[in-house]
């Protein structure tokens, strides 16, 4: 397991001046059914967080929603005081139970979130808060100026904003320095497609949630699962390759709550696709996309 090393993903700097590698860990799953409450095993989850220095992660990606709460204190209980790992985390999503997510963004709440957070986190600045979702309820305008707020008072240090649009960066960015982006985008969904574009090229970071999937592509004998074999992997780490084949301001953040799971994910960095495995598994992905 020596080999194992998400710094062979590559790094990204968030916000022009946080570096990172570009492989990080989604930690929604350290948390109970329908992201609710305590994990199964919690001994399980505070292994895999332990485990995450030692394979080169340093980028962990949370929220105040997962739990609510459990995955910050699980992150803080394993991690404290985080030595060269970016710990960002999101608000403006509310629970009322398994399964249920509700926006909120009042000005008020994302303040006191990010508050929590940091109380949650045991930091002094919250090196990366994004806002979760934009709340269709509240002006977007007063929700970015919250976020420009909690950046002049330096409780966060960089902000980003998921699940949006280019126009709604665009407005967020005649606010505030819009410094990630984490909108769902894998080998089959390719709905964010432009929005990863306009990323690249403005030099803007972006998560890619869930970002393993692959559907019906690795089915047995598909080009995928062949693709698979001939890099002696699983059809999961070929989508994570192509992935970070994909763009250079690409974040992958896969989530698990098993150390087993953790060093398969990292070892998808030793990948390394040829152009014709990227194109053609790029053509399938898209097709599947459009049929879908």
């Amino acid at each position: 397991m020596n080999d194992l090393n998400a710094g062979k993903s590559g790094t990204f700097k968030i916000g022009g001046d946080l570096v990172v590698n570009r492989l990080g860990f989604g930690a929604m799953r350290i948390t109970g059914q329908g992201i609710w409450g305590e994990p199964a095993d919690r001994a399980e989850c505070l292994r895999t967080l332990k485990r995450l220095p030692a394979l080169g992660v340093n980028l962990i990606d949370t929220a105040d929603s997962y739990g609510p709460d459990v995955s910050e204190h699980l992150i803080r209980e394993a991690l404290h005081p985080y030595d060269g790992i970016l710990v960002a985390t999101k608000g403006g999503l509310t629970r009322t139970g398994p399964g249920l997510w509700h926006p909120v963004g009042r000005p008020e709440y994302l303040r006191q979130q990010a508050l929590m957070s940091l109380r949650f986190l045991g930091v002094e600045q919250i090196g990366l808060w994004q806002l979760h979702r934009i709340d269709p309820k509240v002006p977007r305008d007063e929700q970015f100026a919250a976020i420009k707020s909690l950046l002049d008072d330096g409780i966060i240090r960089h902000a980003g904003l998921s699940e949006v649009s280019i126009a709604e960066i665009e407005a967020a960015r005649k606010v505030f320095p819009v410094a990630t982006v984490q909108n769902r985008y894998n080998l089959i969904d390719r709905t964010s497609e432009a929005v990863l574009n306009y990323c690249e090229k403005e030099g803007i970071g972006f998560l890619p949630w869930f970002p393993l999937a692959a559907g019906d592509l690795a089915k047995p004998g598909s080009l995928l699962d062949s693709i698979a074999k001939a890099h002696h992997a699983v059809p999961s780490q070929i989508a994570l390759a192509w992935v970070l084949k994909r763009s250079p301001v690409l974040l992958p953040i896969p989530g698990t709550s098993q150390v087993s799971h953790l060093e398969q994910n990292v070892a998808a960095v030793n990948i390394t696709l040829s152009d014709g495995e990227f194109s053609a598994l790029d053509q399938e992905g898209r097709t599947a996309f459009q049929k879908g």
